[in-house]
């Protein structure tokens, strides 16, 4: 069954399609035990959490497995704990109740259990890292949020001095909760579909990138463009209005089979602009023209399921498209 979706798109109907996404906090539980008595602490946490608990302190914390013979991991674990406190208690009350992060992320999954069945979704597990950890990680049995990244962009240590060397403000500005959906069901499709197009010619790599905004519109149909692509909502309406210059500055500049890293960053890497463009375009715009050849290759073989489309190579999707944009 189809309903009416956005744009004149048809989504399917997932009314019917039960997913369990309620979010387990481990931020809450870590942060409420006592400082005299952590490592005992740690341990009652790791009858909660027995997978979690090692991947937070080996892979967030980098502090190895938490056993016995590792002395390393209680001295990191003790100094993370008093040094991210009072972050914790500057940001708990934006996440007291995350009942609706749960509820827009029950329909994204409802989306991929509907396009992939065979899916298995795993539990979601809130917590609070350094500022440097992910914002999404998928773990060995559950998906992470690390909620150091979603503390709103006015967040104090994002706009430091410190903080805007590591996340500048285009990047920082997108450091809230309406991002943390997206955010995952972006590391869903990479961990289903891993990116192989590295060292392929820049048109190669639009596209293969492209595929991952095309799927996440499926998965996301209702969430906003510039939520899912990261542009701001000026830069959205640049894109769809330019198209057509912007495939002609590709042309014109000879880029568009280029094998050469520096050229092929500029129009796939994450940055406020491009190089030789209008100062209103995004950085990525070749990921949004990437989107847009994949959209022409489905309008001209309907019939592609998502899981068949992201098996396809670019080439084949290039050859299909026959790409003319506006």
């Amino acid at each position: 069954m189809y309903s009416c979706g956005g744009a004149g798109s048809r989504t399917p109907d997932v009314s019917g399609i039960k997913v369990n996404t309620k979010i387990e906090r481990f931020d809450k539980d870590y942060f409420a035990l006592d400082s005299n008595s952590l490592e005992a602490g740690m341990k009652g946490l790791a009858s909660k959490y027995p997978l979690f608990i090692n991947d937070f302190t080996q892979n967030i914390l980098g502090a190895g497995p938490m056993v016995d013979s590792n002395a390393l991991w209680p001295v990191a674990n003790r100094l993370f704990f008093t040094s991210y406190h009072g972050v914790y208690k500057s940001i708990k009350n934006e996440f007291t109740n995350m009942g609706e992060t749960e509820e827009e992320l029950n329909e994204a999954f409802r989306y991929v259990k509907y396009y992939f069945p065979d899916y298995q979704v795993p539990k979601f597990i809130s917590y609070l890292g350094p500022f440097d950890a992910p914002g999404v990680a998928i773990t060995q049995n559950a998906i992470a949020i690390g909620l150091q990244l979603y503390a709103g962009k006015d967040f104090p240590f994002y706009t430091s001095t410190m903080g805007q060397e590591i996340f500048p403000a285009y990047i920082s500005r997108r450091f809230e909760k309406q991002y943390i959906v997206t955010n995952t069901i972006k590391a869903v499709i990479e961990d289903l579909y891993p990116d192989k197009s590295q060292g392929f010619p820049l048109v190669e790599q639009m596209v293969e990138k492209g595929k991952y905004w095309w799927l996440q519109d499926k998965l996301l149909p209702e969430t906003a463009d510039s939520i899912k692509t990261g542009f701001t909502a000026n830069q959205v309406e640049w894109v769809k209005d330019n198209e057509g210059v912007v495939w002609n500055l590709i042309l014109q500049n000879d880029h568009l089979y280029s094998m050469e890293p520096g050229i092929i960053q500029m129009y796939i890497g994450d940055a406020p602009g491009i190089q030789g463009f209008p100062p209103a375009a995004p950085g990525n715009v070749g990921q949004w023209i990437g989107k847009r050849i994949v959209e022409s290759y489905i309008e001209k073989n309907p019939a592609t399921t998502p899981a068949e489309l992201m098996k396809k190579t670019p080439r084949e999707i290039l050859d299909g498209a026959k790409y003319k944009p506006r």
